[in-house]
């Protein structure tokens, strides 16, 4: 499995602990915060962005989906609205974010479809070919091993499964560019510091985003793992961009 340079992007650089084991540390300390400041920082166009990638399943109505990093669950939720699947499972390696998805889960009375289980990218406890669709909203910036991670989320996905990966990315318009750096480097950490007392959460953001193999490079990576039918959609001019894939 090949090495990118976002895999070695880490919040804190003073740190022994493993990406991995800094990036559940991380959520852990941010979790009570993680939502408000979701919903502030974007200007509540968080929320468009993840119906815009659930819209890429429609078609092919999945009854068994993965979300893949689930943090507090808002894209397995919102999967529950859209698409009334029969299970959703939602993995993550960080507890403190998985304990607020389940209470927003049990307030929606959703516990028969959502089920979050602490879980690892990287070692799916799932059978091979059990999945239709597997989503990851902003949390591939955070494999350790990008296509380690890749890779087995193609192996629980059955053939014609379908990946949807929502991810940041980097505007290239002019005015637009500096206006989107000024906001990440300057605006994002200092909220994050004010509401969450966790600049280093937000500065590791803002630099796993600058690193991260984004529009053709990450085509390629999806394409080198074995996904087919490779489809590219930006968003919100440049901020973010969906991926799909199938297996």
């Amino acid at each position: 499995m090949g090495k990118f340079a976002h895999d070695t992007v880490v919040p804190d650089l003073e740190s022994n602990l493993s990406k991995k084991e800094q990036v559940a540390l991380m959520f852990d300390r941010i979790a009570f915060r993680y939502d408000f400041l979701n919903r502030f920082l974007s200007a509540g166009i968080d929320v468009y962005w993840r119906k815009k990638a659930l819209s890429k399943l429609q078609s092919t109505q999945p009854k068994y989906i993965l979300d893949v990093a689930t943090g507090t669950a808002d894209v397995a939720i919102l999967a529950s609205e859209l698409l009334s699947p029969q299970k959703i499972i939602g993995i993550d390696i960080s507890e403190g974010m998985l304990e607020i998805g389940r209470k927003k889960i049990k307030s929606r009375q959703l516990e028969n479809t959502i089920e979050l289980r602490t879980g690892d990218s990287e070692d799916i406890m799932l059978d091979s070919n059990e999945l239709d669709a597997v989503t990851v909203a902003f949390g591939v910036r955070n494999f350790q091993n990008l296509e380690k991670g890749l890779a087995e989320i193609l192996r629980v996905l059955q053939p014609n499964g379908k990946l949807v990966v929502l991810e940041f990315s980097k505007p290239t318009l002019p005015v637009i560019k500096e206006l989107y750096w000024f906001y990440m480097n300057a605006i994002t950490p200092l909220f994050g510091k004010l509401f969450s007392s966790n600049k280093k959460a937000y500065e590791y953001l803002n630099r796993s985003v600058q690193k991260f193999p984004e529009g053709k490079e990450f085509e390629s990576i999806l394409a080198l793992v074995g996904y087919k039918n490779i489809t590219r959609q930006p968003l919100s001019l440049g901020i973010c961009t969906i991926y799909t894939g199938e297996k």
